[in-house]
């Protein structure tokens, strides 16, 4: 096991991560970032649903020239995301970046890298450090037979040594792979030698289905572990899905309070009500009450539906068509099928 709280502290903008600070959710845009309005659009849908940090591609000057006018309308820290021409770096700080993600390992020379170092330096803007297990180096391949998780480790190391003799430690380090338990492992190893807050998440991870379970499997071994001060959940869609999975695997690990737990059966022969079309609809409407920290129970019939929902704070029971209102684990009323969702809405706006 391992004490998230020893690690050091870095300054995000506003937002601080590491020691004490709470594991803070991060996505990244999809939008073209010299795009402002699609781009800030997104972030402010992302902020509501509860993403703690944004990061935005910056893949040439437009882009980095964007983050200023981003900067004005957003509310949470800003990260730029670079790769290969170290002159990017210094124009998204030049923009407001709050944080910058570089591999020093492809933008060039050490000189292009400390050119980067002194400006965050200046500018007193933290570096995340990313290395992913598509790009590791040749000899750390060569020497592993293969990409493994000491390799990627080590590279992660050395390009901490390299910036930390440079004078700057004001470091984040994310090490990311598609196979799980290498990203777990490389992590575990990482974490034993260095005091840098981990940002920790499962790359490539998919679609919303294969992506949610792989990062819950790998996010849910390392943050039980004590690794890991940020966190991203990686599917191939909509960013927003993003934040409402990480919050989920924080709540389920008891890492994060607020927002409400739905719990559903999985439906069965008895069941004579749309139990399935509920649980989404339910599951969709609670996504804005994050300060209630309750559990909701969507329960499909007559024979453990009652029961399962007086476990619950607030829970419907199915029957033929209709169903049971229970709150505090007392049947408050019988209801129509077409009363469940505007009835369970009025008892979440009134709660106490």
């Amino acid at each position: 096991m391992f004490d998230r709280t020893k690690t050091r502290v870095v300054k995000i903008g506003s937002r601080s991560i590491g020691g004490s600070y709470p594991i803070a959710i991060q996505s990244m845009c999809n939008t073209r970032t010299d795009d402002v309005p699609s781009t800030v659009s997104q972030i402010l849908r992302l902020e509501e649903a509860g993403c703690d940090i944004i990061r935005v591609a910056v893949p040439d000057q437009k882009a980095a020239k964007a983050l200023s006018r981003i900067k004005e309308q957003i509310h949470i820290p800003l990260v730029a995301d670079i790769h290969f021409d170290y002159r990017l770096a210094l124009e998204a700080m030049e923009n407001g970046a709050d944080k910058i993600r570089i591999n020093p390992g492809n933008i060039g020379s050490n000189e292009h890298v400390r050119a980067v170092v002194n400006k965050a330096a200046s500018c007193h803007v933290p570096i995340r450090v990313g290395v992913n297990s598509g790009s590791l180096e040749k000899d750390l391949i060569e020497k592993y037979q293969g990409v493994t998780a000491q390799g990627l480790a080590e590279s992660a190391l050395e390009k901490v040594h390299l910036i930390e003799d440079m004078g700057f430690e004001d470091l984040v380090i994310s090490i990311k792979s598609s196979d799980v338990m290498m990203c777990v492992k490389a992590h575990e190893i990482l974490a034993g030698q260095t005091d840098h807050p981990l940002h920790v998440g499962i790359t490539e991870s998919g679609t919303p289905f294969s992506g949610n379970i792989k990062s819950a499997v790998g996010l849910g071994i390392m943050l039980n572990e004590g690794l890991g001060s940020t966190i991203r959940v990686s599917l191939t869609g909509d960013p927003v899905e993003e934040i409402k999975s990480a919050r989920l695997i924080l709540k389920t690990l008891g890492l994060r309070e607020g927002g409400i737990d739905v719990v559903s059966c999985p439906t069965c022969g008895r069941t004579q009500i749309d139990l399935i079309g509920l649980a989404n609809e339910v599951e969709n409407m609670v996504q804005t009450y994050k300060d209630l920290n309750i559990k909701v129970a969507v329960m499909g019939c007559v024979v453990n539906g009652p029961g399962e929902a007086k476990e619950a704070d607030l829970g419907i029971a199915g029957g033929v068509g209709c169903g049971l209102l229970i709150k505090h684990g007392q049947v408050v009323k019988k209801l129509s099928e077409e009363e469940f969702i505007p009835t369970l809405k009025y008892e979440l706006d009134h709660w106490s």
